[in-house]
């Protein structure tokens, strides 16, 4: 079970980062932090609940709101003044804040997923110094589903609308989760700023405002479903990804508010682009 909850904070990427390196980050600035904690247990046969919801949101309050909301971080919280505040860090510290009063309730502290804006979270399940950083952005693009070896009446049947043959467009927002050591010096698992310049690179560069049939020679012979395009996006990501010291997690791909794709990376890899109608899917939702 999940419980959302939020705080109100300011900060600085400080004592440890570079001004050169994360530039305007190392200057006080504040965010409308969004928490959840998810905590897992045994449902009980009485109540039909794990876990008393009034009693875990009092303690959200007590052990983290309370002390977070409207607060400098690196002033205000003893922990912090040699500990820089990056997102992984605070999610780190607030899993050590609740862990042991969860606990009393009777269940079990499973993650804290910390959105630092709609564009960056992390989640940190617990174990040791290992923790997810998120981002998300976007590209925009049109496409055809059309396989080129079928006629369009077939296609049409295995496609609907979109098989029609000027193609169509989305505005895809795309979200990219990368597992790694928390650094003990910068307080974060990746360096930030390579790990978006790669997504320019590699993704955004290539694919914004494109018809991706036509101006991506990988989707000339291949479907681009949603499943193919996260599944490419995986592979060209996973490579430099490690390169800066950290793990490819997750690939998701929203393609409309109503279809999204999600690629595991270690999954993918075992997994090739097919040519054929049949797509390999990993996860719909």
């Amino acid at each position: 079970m999940t419980i959302r909850t939020h705080f109100s904070a300011a900060h600085r990427l400080a004592p440890n980062l570079s001004v050169d390196k994360y530039g305007r980050c190392t200057q006080t600035h504040g965010h409308n932090y969004h928490l959840e904690v998810t905590v897992e247990g045994e449902i009980d046969s009485r109540t039909g609940m794990i876990v008393d919801v009034a009693a875990l949101n009092r303690v959200v309050e007590d052990y983290v709101v309370r002390i977070f909301d409207h607060s400098c971080v690196n002033e205000d919280i003893p922990y912090f003044a040699d500990i820089v505040p990056t997102t992984e860090n605070i999610s780190r510290y607030i899993h050590g804040l609740l862990e042991s009063p969860i606990d009393e309730l009777g269940v079990k502290l499973a993650n804290i997923k910390l959105f630092e804006s709609h564009q960056l979270w992390a989640d940190y399940p617990g174990k040791d110094r290992s923790g997810y950083l998120s981002i998300s952005t976007h590209f925009s693009s049109a496409h055809r589903l059309a396989h080129p070896d079928l006629s369009l009446a077939k296609n049409t049947e295995i496609y609907g609308k979109c098989a029609r043959v000027n193609g169509h467009g989305h505005n895809y927002q795309l979200e990219v989760t990368i597992k790694g050591e928390i650094d003990s010096s910068t307080g974060m698992v990746i360096d930030l700023g390579a790990l978006n310049q790669i997504i320019t690179d590699y993704v955004i560069e290539p694919f914004d405002h494109t018809f991706l049939n036509k101006d991506v020679a990988f989707f000339n012979q291949v479907v681009p479903t949603a499943e193919n395009i996260a599944l490419y996006i995986s592979n060209t990501l996973r490579s430099p990804i490690q390169e800066l010291g950290a793990t490819l997690y997750k690939v998701k791909l929203v393609e409309s508010p109503n279809n999204a794709c999600e690629i595991y990376a270690a999954d993918s890899e075992s997994i090739s682009v097919n040519t054929a109608v049949s797509q390999p899917v990993l996860a719909i939702v």
